[in-house]
Order: structure tokens, then sequence, then C-alpha cells
């Protein structure tokens, strides 16, 4: 990583830029591994550089959805308000297994407690029910991007939340009326999303939500959404 000048940047986070993604066909077909580095450049990225990652939605027992802001270390768009978690599958054993999602339900639970402090026992793997694939590209700042087959996760469930202050800058559940309201009034009050989580919003979203109650009638898990 000698190539790029990382001065700047958050000794932690550039650490973990180190970390070894899986990278993928555009129909999710595993074809090799790269550093979270590289696969966030958007110079390789408009070389066509294309990753595997996923998207937690946790919701709480009376139906409210938690939110993150990201924290200002982060190398990808710092202090964004998102969805719950997102983050990548890494190319090590038990993350690359595809049978019933495994490895993205192994990252995407390593990676709730990385973040967030939820522990595995509050998350059991069954509890993240698959609903679909998302294929997107989003620029971050014109050096960082995002593109990535992005693995949608969906749980109805109380946490307790413990956030690392490296990773995660805030935290808050929201209705789906507030989220709407949130999305409708971010740009007036300067307040930064993430550009998967207003295109899974605006897309998906509230359908989900309307049917927490039986998630499997929304479930496409054999489909890839390129967007």
């Amino acid at each position: 990583m000698s190539a790029f000048d990382f001065s700047a940047y958050d000794p932690e986070q550039v650490r973990l830029m180190s970390e070894m993604c899986i990278l993928v066909d555009e129909n999710d077909k595993a074809i090799g591994a790269e550093s979270k580095k590289n696969c966030h450049l958007m110079t390789k990225i408009n070389e066509g550089l294309l990753h595997r990652a996923f998207s937690v939605f946790i919701f709480n027992a009376e139906g409210k959805l938690l939110l993150q802001q990201r924290a200002d270390e982060k190398i990808t768009f710092p202090g964004y308000w998102t969805n719950t978690c997102c983050s990548h599958p890494l190319a090590v054993e038990d993350e690359v297994e595809e049978e019933n999602q495994m490895g993205a339900r192994r990252a995407a639970q390593r990676k709730l407690d990385h973040e967030l402090g939820i522990k595995a026992h509050q998350i059991p793997l069954e509890k993240l029910q698959f609903l679909t694939k998302i294929h997107y590209l989003a620029p971050s700042d014109g050096i960082w991007g995002e593109h990535e087959v992005d693995y949608i996760f969906i749980a109805q469930v109380n946490v307790d939340t413990e956030p690392s202050p490296n990773e995660v800058k805030a935290v808050k559940y929201v209705t789906k009326a507030e989220l709407q309201e949130l999305f409708e009034k971010a740009e007036e009050k300067g307040i930064q999303m993430t550009p998967w989580f207003r295109l899974i919003a605006e897309n998906f979203l509230y359908k989900w939500w309307d049917n927490l109650d039986n998630l499997s009638r929304c479930a496409e898990p054999n489909v890839i959404h390129h967007m």
C-alpha cells in the first residue's frame, strides 16, 4: 500500500485497508481477492474491480430500524448516516463459503460486534434473513468509492449496542416515517446519507419494512438487482 499516501488518514482505518476482499463478476461468481484499499479506489473501480459486500438492517421489537452514523475516521463516506451495518466478507476460509450465504452471514456477525458491540449470541446466524443481492457503484469523494454486489440481511431482534468510536459516531432508532423525513430533509439540514442506503430505501426498504412479520414473501434469493 506504499504507492498511496495514507498520512492524512486514521492509522486504524489504514490498517483495515490491507484486509483482502472477495472479487466477483457481475453474477457474484468469486474470481479472486484484492485489498480493501484497491477495491475502494475509484481508479481501480473504473477498471471494473467489483467485490462482495453485505448490508444488515436490524429492527427492534417495535419495528424501528437501527441506524448508525459512520465515524469521522472512516476513509470512505466519513460522517454519513447509513443502515445498521455494511461491510465485506473477507477472503478467508470462514467467509468465502457460499452455501446458504454462510460466509456473508459470518462476516455480518463479526462486523456487528466490531462496529456496534452487538454480540453473536444476540444475533445468531439464523436470525439474519437473506432477502436479495444488489449490484451498485457509488463514488465517495473522487478518490474513494464503492462497487459491490451487496447481500441484504434483515433481522428483527432487540440488541444491546456499544459502538466503537473509531467506527461509529452515533446510533439511533427510527420509524419508517422518521426515516422518510430524514431522507427528504437531509440536503436542507446538511445531513449526509450513504448512497447505497438511499438506493435501497428508495427501491426496496419500505416494502420490506411493511412485511417484517413475513419477509419470505419479499425474498428474492436468486436475484441480483443491477442498479
